[in-house]
């Protein structure tokens, strides 16, 4: 069973429906954890052949009226989403520099059913071993980062764990390779394949567009009773894009709803409770 499957059955059953009843908001709960999830992937970074670290302390924005309704459960809902960023760290082979937190924002700027989230490495007491906390990287805060001012360098000398000199700079002082999951090298007269993964299953996309949906007569059927029967497309090109087919509940492409989207390698997808991954490479 998924990550993302178990995450909404414990929710389920958390506290006799109430989460049931709150979060008839735009914002679901497993589009949060699909985020969360995302954001690992993102900041994950190679300190070496054994070890891949990913951010432990995350902030998720919401809007003024999804706020208001989640709040009263935040601290319930934290646990879960942290037990679920727990459980996908596991079956990635990811660690934490400390414990997982995450908490509830309310960000004045985002419409009903939108969110952001932020997150960064924060190591325990035990790890730093008496260094200073790490600060942020210098310059402009990259996307899905904390918003804090850059600060000054830190005095004391870097964690006797820190990765090699000459990585690639990453959040908040930690290096972060250029790539989580390198594509293929392109193969010379080559042409683009391109493919989902959903469960873990490949479904390659032959033609030029794929519909996805309940229905027997969708290009990839998704038993999902929160998938419509024509829920969505896929056309593939340069760029590649998904399209909503006028679907109940709508899709998520890489934490936001939307109704078209631009698809990269990586990207993650949303439709009802069953997340799809949309990739591509050459050759």
């Amino acid at each position: 069973m998924g990550v993302l499957k178990k995450f909404e059955q414990r929710l389920e059953g958390l506290v006799n429906g109430t989460f049931a009843k709150v979060f008839k908001s735009e914002v679901q709960p497993v589009e949060i954890a699909g985020a969360l999830q995302r954001e690992c992937d993102n900041n994950a970074t190679i300190w070496n052949r054994d070890r891949t670290v990913v951010p432990n302390d995350f902030i998720v924005e919401l809007s003024a009226p999804d706020f208001e309704r989640l709040s009263p459960y935040s601290g319930q809902l934290g646990d879960e989403l942290a037990g679920m960023v727990r459980d996908y760290a596991k079956q990635q082979r990811y660690t934490f520099m400390g414990p997982i937190k995450v908490h509830l924002e309310k960000a004045d700027d985002l419409d009903t059913g939108l969110y952001r989230v932020r997150s960064r490495t924060l190591a325990s007491s035990s790890s730093q071993q008496g260094a200073a906390p790490a600060a942020p990287a210098p310059g402009r805060p990259a996307p899905g980062g904390y918003g804090y001012p850059p600060a000054a360098p830190a005095a004391a000398p870097p964690m006797p764990s820190a990765p090699p000199p000459g990585s690639r700079p990453g959040g908040y002082g930690y290096p972060q390779p250029a790539t989580q999951r390198p594509a293929a090298a392109p193969m010379s007269g080559g042409r683009t394949r391109h493919w989902i993964e959903i469960n873990g299953t490949r479904h390659q996309i032959s033609r030029p567009t794929l519909v996805l949906g309940r229905s027997t007569e969708a290009d990839v059927r998704i038993d999902d009773p929160g998938v419509s029967r024509r829920h969505c497309e896929i056309r593939t090109g340069t760029p590649s894009t998904i399209q909503d087919l006028g679907s109940t509940n709508g899709i998520v492409v890489d934490g936001q709803h939307t109704t078209r989207a631009t698809l990269r390698d990586g990207s993650r997808i949303v439709v009802g409770s069953t997340t799809i991954i949309y990739r591509q490479a050459e050759g």
